[in-house]
């Protein structure tokens, strides 16, 4: 019994660690430039906005001790690539060395990327050009093509942030906004007092707010915020937490620091594998 214990202990130490999801393609092999990454980025960013589908792209030398069919729905498990209760998601693996490759596919794409469309995807799209060494144009072939086959399958549509009451054009966290309502609100607060000078900083940038955004839901958070931010700006400014700006750490939008993350997607084992 230990002994067998210790198999299994010693199997699970072996397995290939799922890396974390640090972009829409990730490439732990060194193949691509930054300039190819960008540029499927760019593609994979766009579907998104227009579909709410979420499609990645991973990288690595190799899945071994287990295939490339073990490791693919770990990766799709652990990133949850797709929106929640949509599971319109799809994750495309490379094992390098392996030579293998595989299409994941949530639930709420199998009926358009089923297993016979993503094979062929494979087979006429992307491994003739992996034999020739083309890795960056495999790819680029065969995500234009999965994309094609996802624009075809009637999904709901994206929410927007403008429906969700938050405007892409107004963030009241940037740092540069937050150090603008700090030197707006000490100004107000030195010639109004405290409690006047925090309101009126609110009501400035829930205006702010609202002119840019043109939603009541965000003049209303950032005006909250700013008056917050006011009252105890003193108290943020000289507390030993994190710094005077609240939220300054905060990553920026689709960075390399975690701005993309998956969005609840399932995954059942749909999808195709292939080699070259």
């Amino acid at each position: 019994m230990l002994a067998l214990l210790m198999c299994w202990a010693f199997a699970a130490v072996a397995e290939v660690a799922v890396p974390p999801l640090s972009g829409r393609v990730v490439d732990r092999t060194g193949t691509l430039s930054s300039a190819d990454i960008d540029s499927l980025t760019r593609r994979l960013e766009d579907l998104e906005a227009r579909k709410g589908s979420q499609l990645a792209v991973l990288m690595v030398p190799t899945t071994a001790p287990e295939t490339i069919e073990q490791y693919s729905i770990r990766v799709a498990e652990a990133w949850k690539i797709g929106r929640k209760k949509i599971d319109d998601g799809a994750v495309l693996v490379i094992a390098k060395n392996d030579r293998k490759l595989r299409v994941e596919v949530g639930y709420g794409l199998e009926g358009s990327l089923n297993d016979l469309t993503a094979r062929r995807i494979i087979d006429e799209v992307i491994t003739p050009r992996f034999r020739n060494g083309d890795f960056s144009g495999g790819l680029a072939a065969g995500v234009d093509r999965i994309i094609r086959v996802i624009d075809g399958e009637p999904l709901p549509p994206p929410a927007s942030r403008q429906s969700s009451g938050v405007s892409s054009d107004f963030d009241v966290f940037n740092p540069i906004l937050l150090f603008a309502i700090f030197v707006v609100g000490a100004i107000l607060r030195s010639s109004l007092g405290r409690l006047l000078g925090s309101v009126s900083t609110g009501f400035v940038v829930g205006a702010l707010a609202w002119f840019i955004a043109g939603s009541l839901a965000a003049s209303a958070v950032a005006g909250v915020v700013a008056f917050f931010f006011t009252m105890f700006a003193d108290t943020l400014a000289w507390s030993g937490g994190g710094g005077m700006y609240p939220g300054s750490s905060r990553p920026s939008r689709g960075g390399s620091s975690g701005g993309f993350r998956g969005g609840g997607g399932g995954f059942g084992g749909g999808g195709a594998s292939g080699s070259w």
